[in-house]
């Protein structure tokens, strides 16, 4: 492994059996292009659209683990329903992970690709879980002085997606916003941006726990859903700050349409006139991730002025455009220890992603448990 010409790399595969594999397997590196590099993976961040791939709607209470320590093998059954929806991904062995971190140990000829020649770098472009990774030039970014790739190894799906949040809300002409799931690592960064650039933000939590996290760091709005108070609280932090959107990482259940209704309610209670089409202030819920499957349920009593969508990072970039995305992008490289570190509470090697004891903790993406995958580790 450590000339750097094969490495262990970690899979996904579904069998169209019905059966889901997860495995290491020792790939050749590629050599690099003249605008490419070659870089030793030391840190790789277990995301929840990593975990969309990685495992998915698998029923992981029939995993089974086989195979040896080096090279272990998981197998679990995915739901008959679920295979429908994974039709173009059957019988095919997938590499996994969607953005990482480490030290360039070969380059390319171009000059571009020289001057990262031993540097530490963060990069995004799939395949991360792996010991060596072959990536253009194009799609690293040199990390800062004393910055390890532990620091930059989730230098860009969360912090983007927060970013891409506020930009959003500016975009369409909101003034502040809510966010559910909030004291995630992304809520996290979310509430230092908002707090940073003046912002107001309405965070909605699950438990006393989560709101301590997020009034540890200067949030002045967090709002718990379990409350017997929750849709009251709702309203009167929707009044205070007049956010009309929101973005949802639940998705499924009730909580879009509570957001909605209180929303409606609070518009109301500044409304000049009565009209019985709602208010004319229009809300707006993106759901952007999937943490309850169920259906998202709708109870219309929130006039006929709003809209549910859902909002993903890529076609988010993709209308910015290059020199808009290299402006967020700089500003993550300036504010990586600070607005967007990461908080990790454990680091495992590629074998130690595939013990069965682990699967449990990370696949269950709770708040305050996030992976970090050191693929170098041994």
């Amino acid at each position: 492994m450590s000339d750097g010409k094969s490495g262990l790399q970690l899979r996904s595969l579904l069998k169209k059996s019905g059966e889901l594999e997860l495995s290491l397997l020792d790939v050749p590196t590629p050599e690099p292009a003249d605008d490419e590099v070659v870089v030793r993976v030391e840190a790789t961040p277990i995301n929840p659209s990593d975990l969309g791939l990685l495992i998915g709607p698998a029923d992981m209470s029939t995993a089974k683990e086989s195979g040896t320590n080096d090279a272990p093998v998981v197998t679990a059954k995915m739901p008959e329903a679920a295979m429908r929806m994974m039709a173009a991904r059957l019988d095919q062995s997938l590499p996994v992970g969607n953005e990482g971190a480490g030290v360039v140990i070969r380059t390319g000829s171009s000059d571009a690709a020289k001057a990262l020649m031993g540097k530490a770098v963060s990069m995004i472009g799939g395949a991360m879980y792996t010991q060596f990774r072959t990536i253009k030039v194009r799609d690293v970014m040199e990390l800062p002085p004393g910055t390890t790739p532990a620091d930059g190894a989730s230098w860009f799906v969360n912090p983007l997606t927060a970013l891409g949040m506020t930009e959003t809300m500016r975009r369409e002409n909101h003034k502040a916003l809510v966010h559910t799931a909030a004291a995630s690592n992304l809520g996290q960064m979310l509430n230092k941006i908002c707090i940073k650039d003046g912002i107001g933000l309405v965070n909605i939590v699950r438990s006393k726990e989560q709101a301590d996290i997020l009034h540890k760091i200067g949030a002045k709005y967090v709002v718990d859903s379990t409350s017997d108070t929750f849709m009251d609280d709702l309203t009167n932090a929707l009044v205070e700050t007049g956010a009309t959107i929101a973005f949802d990482a639940i998705g499924g259940g009730k909580l879009a349409s509570q957001i909605l209704t209180c929303m409606e309610i609070a518009a109301n209670k500044t409304a000049k006139e009565y009209s019985r089409y709602g208010s004319n202030v229009y809300k707006q819920v993106y759901i952007y991730g999937s943490l309850d499957n169920r259906p998202t349920e709708l109870s219309r009593a929130f006039g006929l002025t709003w809209g549910v969508g859902g909002w993903l990072l890529t076609p988010f970039l993709q209308k910015i455009g290059p020199a808009e995305i290299g402006r967020l992008r700089q500003r993550v490289a300036s504010e990586l220890k600070t607005t967007f570190a990461s908080h990790y509470t454990q680091t495992v090697s590629l074998q130690e992603t595939l013990q069965l004891s682990n699967i449990a903790v990370y696949n269950k993406r709770s708040t305050g448990e996030k992976f970090l995958i050191n693929p170098s580790k041994v």
